[in-house]
Formats: C-alpha cells, structure tokens, sequence
C-alpha cells in the first residue's frame, strides 16, 4: 500500500491545482445538488419488528387519529383561582371548535366535556386540551403550529388576563441540533494548537481549511442523501462533528510528516510523496477501523442508527481521501514556505523533547505502580456507568426557554411527569358484541396497576374492531418506573386474552423509546464483540504481535469504561449538570453507547498506531525494547498530543450549546478522548510494554503467515526507496541478494548471509546436499515467500514489497515432476517471463529433453530479443556440466536439512 500512496502522492503534487479544482467542484456540485433536492431530515425513530412499532403501523390503517404526533394547550390560572369558571368552559369549547377545524388536525378533546377525565389538575388550576395531527412530527406545518398559538393566545385572552396558555407537545418539538458560534470555539483550539506545534500560519490554516471542505462535502452528500432514504437531524451533525475532528488531525499527521522531512533536507516533491506514503498509510488504517465501527453500526437492526452510522462514516471516509489527495496538493503549492525554519536558539530545541523524555521515563521506571494506578483509577471513574440509563430524548430535554420545554415543566407539575409520556393499549375487539363495554373493562383493570396514574381515555374506533385505552404513568417516559410499567402491561395479555378475549399491545410514543433502548442496549454486546475482535485482528496485522493488540484492546475498554462512567455522573446522576446547561437529567440518548464505541474505537487505534508503530520501528532496528520506547515516544508523543488536544477541543465545543441529542454524544466522546489519549497511550501502553520487553514484540509463524501484512507506517516503501538505487545507480540486474536470510514455518533459519548478483540473460547454478535450501531459495527468487529478511532485488522489483508485480515474469519449474521442461520454458518465454528457475534441473535425463534444454540455456533471448536469466537448482552439479554455457556462475550453498 505504501508503496501506491507514494505514487499517489507524488502524482497529485504534481497535478496540485486539478486535484485543488476537482475537491472545490466537487463541493460545489454536491452542495448545489443538496440544497436544490434536499428533503429535510426525519426525526421518526421508528424500529421495525417490534410491537410498539407494529401496533403503532396498525393503528395507522384503522385508528390514525392515535398514529400521528399530537399537541397540546396548557390552560393555566393563579394559584387558588379555578380554571373550571364558565367563562373558562366557554373559552375551551370555541377553541376547540376552531382547532378541530384545522388542517392535520384528526381530533381534539375538550377537557371540560362529559366523556374526558383527566384533562383538568387535582388543584383545579391547569387543563389540557390535547390535539391529535394526522401526520408525524416531522411533517407538521409551520402553518398548523401558527394557528395552534394564535388560538392559545385568544383562549388566555378571553378566560382573562390572568390566565396563561401554553403550547407544546411533540408537535412543537425542535430537536434538531444546529450549529451554533459555540462549536466555533473547536476550530479555535485547533487553530491554536497547530500554531503553538508548527509555528506558521499558512501550516496552522491548512488542516482546517482541508477538513471543513471534506465535511461540507460529506453533509451535502447525506443531506442530497434524503432523496433515497429517511434521515434523522441528528446524522448530519454528527458527521460534522467527527468529520471535523478526523479531518483536522488526519491532515496534522501528513503535514507533520512532511515538515519533519523538509528540515532534513528533503526535496518537496519527494516528502510530500513519502509523507503520503508513510503517514497516508496510518491514515488508511486509522480511518478504515472508523469506518468499519460505524458501519457495524447495523448489527443493532435500527434504520435510523444504521443511517447515522454510515453518515458518520461518509464523513471519515471523505477526510482519509482528502487527506491522502488534498493535502498533497496543497503541500506542493506551498513549496518551500513549509519548510521549517532553523532554531535560533539550539538549547531551546534541545529542551523541547525533555518534557516527553521524563515523562515516558517515570512511567516505565515501576511499570507495575503505574499499570496499577492507572488500571484502578479507571475502573473506579467507570463506577458511574453502572447508573447508566438509556432513553430518546423527549421535550424534558429540550432547551430551557423554549415553548416545548415550558409546556413539559408546566404539565410535570401540575399533572405529574406521566402525562408528558401516556401509554396506549390496543385492543382487537372484533368479536365483542359490547366493544364499548370491553374497553371500558379492560380500562378498569389497568387502572388497578401498580404504577398507573389515570386511564383518562378508553373507546372503540368507528368501525368497532379495535380499542384504544390511554394510560397515564405515575412517572415521566424515560423513569425506570415507567419501564417497568410497559413490561407488566405486556406481561398482562395473556391475561387480557384469557380473560377478555382479546389481543392487547402497548404502544405510543413513549413505548416505541422504549423498545429502542432496549434493541440498543441487547446490541451493545454483539457490537463490542465485534469491534474488539476487529481491534486485534487489525492490531495484530500492523505489528504482527500478540500482547500489543491485547493491551491496545484493554486499554480501549478502560477508554470506554471511563467515557460512560463520566457521562452517566454528569448526565444520569446530574452532578455539574447545570454548568454544562443539561436541561434534563436521569437518561442519555439511547444510541450514545453503540456511537460511543464504534468512534471511540478509530480514534484509539489511531493513537495507538502512531505512537506504537514508532517504538517497534525503533525496535527492529535496535532490538533493545527499553531504548525503543523511549526513542519511540518522544518521535511520535508531540504529534499525538496535539490530535488528541484538538479532537478534545472539537468535541467538547459541542457540548455547551449542544442539542439534547448531540451534548451527551460530544462529551463522551471527548472524555474519551482525553482518557485515551493521555491515560491509556501516552501512560499505560508505555508502562505495559515495559513490563512485557521482548515479550511484547512477537507472533506465532503459523498466525504470522495467516495475516495479510498492513504496513501502517510505511516500513516497506522505506525499504524500496532505500535500494532505489543498489547494488548501484542504473545497476539493471536480473538478481540482487545482500544478506538473505530465510526462515521456515516453524521460524528456524534456512538460509542466511546469501550474497549473489545474476546478470539479464545470465545463469546461475544452485547446489545443496539437500532440496530445502535451494528450494526456498527459487520460491523467495519467484516472490513465493512473504517474509524475506535482508536486501533482495528480482527483476528491478524489491521483495516482498512488489511480490505480485513480480510473479507475471518469473517461472518456477520442479524438474522432477515435468517430463519436458524445455516447452515450459519456451511457453513461459513467449508470455513475458525474463526469469526462468529450474528446481532438480539433474534430474532431467531424457536426452531430446536435455538437448531442448541445452539449447535455451545457450540462446537466453525472448523472441522480442529480450534477455532471459536462468537459476539452475541441483544436487550434484557435475551432472549438469553439459547443459551450461561457459558463462554459468557456480554458487554453492550448504542446505540445512529440516525434519
């Protein structure tokens, strides 16, 4: 891959303002596009399959009056007056004349009337005139809404100056988040950050200039993404919020490279290749297991969650592409100015990596205390997490000031917290001769319920075939005691259907949340299960070890621990909730865990892999664990310490003025990301590969060979770029070894300290006592050997970067089992092969063949008059002496035989 993106890179620096163009046509065609066919985002969480669901879909075929969203008109008077004065009575009926008159209006109930209870308080000093709309909240008319108000406003006008009316309900809902000048405050850290890292403007503007053009992409893209299929407000601006911060740090890691290339010395072009090459490739990696995360989002079966998810991961794919095409561009059109500028003070520079260097020292110096400090203290602030509650977000959570929130605090206190979430029992009464009389039974006994406040509302539709029961909790939609009251009306209709004869489901609002929860909260296992086996699946190809992706595994977990604990401290427990302007405490949004982990997930490989990849790299090359970290971590500590303090700055910029859906979302994720960052990369993951050594860097042969190689950092290319030139500049070999060394399966050498040069159109001859040896050689020579140690050149080709590229012109033949390897050869040739290997060449003994043989070896030319090499393997090659021209070079090798 590394070796793609350098290609990659190189290529779009060349092309820096088509790529420039294509990036800002292309926002500007999708935006264009989004704006002109946009159809608004939906706010129905709606969860197929389950009961509440599917009895609120029924009774939309026969009973929509109970299936759109509703309103409603809070009469209040002073405190000791009586709202129940006929002129008040009088007021209500010519209201609700009126209202019944409106357009989306399906019924509206008079508080006052004869076949109403409920609708007026215990103190006399509140009704509730509640307004059933035939259409969801979404689709409710700035028009319907109008005219409800101004009827408000007549009614208070006409009971007296005294009284107040208040207007509320789903209908008057406004849960969707926008942006605000607080979420401002983000890109103003990262702009501070990226000053205080790079000292330049033009280095500092660039990150963000790259990731709000990658997210404005990415919310054209959804929102011109409602054409197709319903999404919530809440996608959008969940991608701008983690395309923002994935964008901002994904563009730090390549420009970071690229500046630390350009102050040693290198020209531009070639380090905007190789940082696209190196820090591209992690990049790859990094917004891949982000990808992948919010994508697994789906296993929860919920529309809307899976929507989110894969807007969210729009957004991250967008800011790798920008990141890896972009940002090259850009790189190349600033040129020179990014060149960073010489110390002109030298100590200073000096003193610069010492904060890093005692830093990572303390924490290794005990790793144990450490591992034990850090290990306990999370668990103990993932404590909280145990209180955690998960709820949709209601009106109780709007925004304080705004009509719904009023109207919710209004009815809570004068009705009680059930009235802003009833329940609603169906009934299928088709067969009763007294459908009145059933539904009124059935009403009787829910009333008798632990847990119910009142059934103001029992009766058949029109036609008679199904019953409509509201039921009043004693506590608000998202109280366990609620919970707790939709599981025993449920648990009940066995009991209505044996005793009544009739089929019962629970539905509303408030139960359809309430199943949403619950499917969230059954996915939450399956979905951590999935993504901590991506975790080391994906560790464990980037830096083929066990114990690293076992601890960068762990170390997530903690992450996530300490994330929901801090959320459900402030969010469930309400402490500090005031000054994070929590309108309602006791529950946060049902999809903020399953959100949590999948984001929380990428971001934490991301720090792993750049800060790790540095400390093996060091390791692999020095061998000494203890040197490797502290090398490794000062390289890559100041890089991660400016993503994490930028994506901690974007998150939490969200949370002041945030919606009640995104708040809780941005202050998890960047508690998380602190965590993460600062107590779990930069201070456990030192300690534990401490404590491990050697142990730490290591992977069974056998698993080893089973994982394809992600080369993360770029490890490969560097490799290539270093034999660019070897054995010498121009050098145009057909084989080139230094230092070969090969291992088999069970990881014992084969091989070593092979040195050899083959000329184009030469031969070389290969002996062993045994066929191990010179067998794995040809396989290697063929590109058939993923792991090769050492300098080795086939063709122009580095192994084992280029292996498949390699294998179009490379035949391998085992003489032993080919009666007449000459038309092999001659077959191979005509295809494009320029490099024949021969395995057990003495056993061809047949003479037409061995003289078909002696005559290819003596041509060496394709038909195109190309050379072509040839590598003979034999056990005794004095029995070969007759098939070789004088040009042959004899290499002989002691094979070592393997049981």
């Amino acid at each position: 891959m590394s070796s793609v993106l350098y290609r990659l890179g190189r290529s779009c620096a060349r092309a820096r303002w088509l790529v420039i163009a294509l990036w800002v046509g292309a926002l500007v065609i999708a935006g264009g596009a989004a704006v002109l066919f946009n159809q608004g985002t939906d706010d129905t969480f709606a969860i197929p399959g389950s009961e509440s669901q599917d009895a609120l879909d029924y009774l939309g075929r026969v009973f929509p009056e109970f299936s759109g969203t509703s309103a409603s008109l809070v009469l209040t008077v002073p405190e000791g007056q009586e709202v129940d004065t006929a002129e008040a009575e009088a007021a209500v009926a010519d209201a609700v004349d009126r209202i019944d008159g409106l357009d989306q209006v399906a019924a509206v109930s008079n508080p006052f009337g004869a076949d109403v209870t409920g609708a007026v308080s215990e103190d006399g000093e509140a009704a509730i005139v509640a307004v059933l709309l035939t259409v969801d909240q979404a689709d409710v008319t700035d028009a319907t809404r109008d005219d409800l108000t101004a009827i408000a406003n007549d009614l208070a006008a006409a009971v007296g100056e005294d009284a107040v009316v208040y207007t509320g309900g789903d209908a008057f809902a406004d849960n969707i988040p926008e942006l605000s000048p607080t979420e401002g405050i983000g890109l103003v850290v990262a702009l501070v950050v990226l000053l205080l890292m790079f000292r330049s403007i033009l280095a500092a503007f660039m990150p963000l200039l790259t990731a709000v053009l990658g997210v404005g992409s990415a919310v054209a893209l959804v929102l011109l993404a409602t054409v197709l299929v319903p999404i919530s407000s809440t996608a959008p601006m969940l991608a701008v919020m983690i395309g923002l911060a994935v964008g901002i740090d994904y563009a730090l890691f390549l420009l970071s490279r690229h500046r630390d290339q350009l102050g040693e010395g290198l020209a531009v072009e070639e380090s905007v290749a190789r940082a696209t090459a190196t820090a591209g490739s992690a990049v790859i990696f990094a917004g891949l297991t982000v990808v992948i995360a919010l994508l697994g989002l789906f296993v929860a079966g919920i529309p809307f969650l899976t929507t989110m998810g894969v807007a969210a991961a729009v957004a991250v794919a967008i800011a790798v592409a920008v990141a890896i095409t972009l940002v090259p561009a850009l790189l190349a059109v600033a040129g020179e100015r990014m060149r960073p500028r010489k110390p002109k003070r030298r100590k200073r520079a000096r003193r610069k990596p010492q904060i890093a260097l005692a830093w990572v020292r303390t924490v290794t110096r005990a790793p144990v205390v450490t591992i034990a400090v850090v290990v306990i203290g999370l668990a103990v602030a993932a404590f909280p997490a145990m209180q955690l509650r998960l709820a949709l977000p209601d009106n109780g959570d709007a925004a304080e000031g705004t009509d719904a929130k009023v109207t919710y605090d209004v009815i809570a206190d004068h009705f009680g917290p059930g009235y802003n979430g009833p329940l609603i029992v169906t009934a299928d009464i088709i067969t009763s001769t007294d459908p009145v009389g059933l539904v009124n039974d059935l009403a009787a006994d829910i009333r008798g319920m632990d847990g119910v406040a009142s059934v103001p509302l029992a009766t058949p539709n029109q036609k008679g075939d199904t019953g409509i029961i509201q039921v009043i909790p004693e506590t608000g939609p998202d109280a366990a005691a609620t919970e707790d009251l939709v599981a025993a009306l449920r648990d009940k209709e066995a009991y209505f259907l044996a005793h009544f004869g009739t089929q019962t489901a629970v539905t509303g609002i408030t139960a359809v949340g309430i199943d949403v929860s619950a499917q969230l909260g059954s996915a939450l296992l399956p979905f951590g299960i999935l993504v901590v086996g991506l975790s080391l699946v994906l560790l464990a190809m980037v830096f083929r070890s066990i114990w690293v992706p076992v601890k960068a595994t762990a170390g997530y977990l903690l992450s996530v621990g300490a994330a929901f604990g801090a959320t459900s401290f402030v969010f469930v427990e309400g402490h500090g909730a005031d000054a994070l302007h929590v309108a309602g405490v006791g529950s946060v949004i049902s999809f903020l865990p399953i959100i949590l982990m999948g984001v929380l997930f990428g971001l934490a490989m991301d720090y792993e892999v750049f800060l790790v990849s540095r400390i093996r790299e060091d390791y692999v090359h020095h061998g000494d664990p203890h040197r490797a970290i502290e090398t490794g971590f000062v390289s890559a500590s100041r890089v991660v310490t400016a993503a994490a303090v930028i994506m901690f700055g974007v998150f939490a910029a969200f949370v002041p003025e945030g919606s009640a859906t995104i708040k809780p979302i941005a202050f998890s994720l960047a508690v998380g990301v602190f965590v993460d960052a600062f107590l779990v990369r930069m201070t456990l993951v030192p300690a534990v590969l401490a404590l491990l050594g050697h142990r730490a860097w290591g992977l069974p042969p056998k698993l080893d060979r089973a994982l394809p190689v992600f080369d993360a950092e770029g490890d490969a290319l560097v490799h290539e770029l270093r034999l660019a030139d070897w054995p010498e500049p121009g050098a145009d070999d057909a084989v080139a070894a230094r230092d070969l060394r090969l291992e088999d399966d069970r990881g014992r050498t084969v091989l070593e300290s092979i040195n050899m040069r083959l000329p184009r159109g030469g031969t070389l001859v290969v002996d062993g006592t045994g066929p191990v040896g010179k067998t794995a050689l040809l396989m290697a020579l063929a590109g058939r050997v993923p792991s090769v140690k050492g300098d080795l050149k086939v063709l122009g080709h580095v192994l084992p970067q280029h292996a498949r590229a390699l294998r179009r012109e490379v035949e391998i033949i085992a003489c032993r089992d080919t009666p007449d390897p000459a038309a092999r050869i001659a077959a191979a040739i005509g295809d494009g092969v320029r490099l024949v290997l021969l395995d057990d060449v003495d056993l061809v003994l047949r003479t037409d063949a061995r003289d078909a043989l002696r005559t290819l070896l003596a041509d060496r030319r394709a038909p195109d008059g190309a050379p072509v090499a040839y590598v003979l393997a034999c056990q005794d090659p004095d029995r070969i002496l007759d098939l070789l021209p004088a040009t042959a070079q004899p290499l002989a090798l002691n094979a070592i035989e393997v049981a």
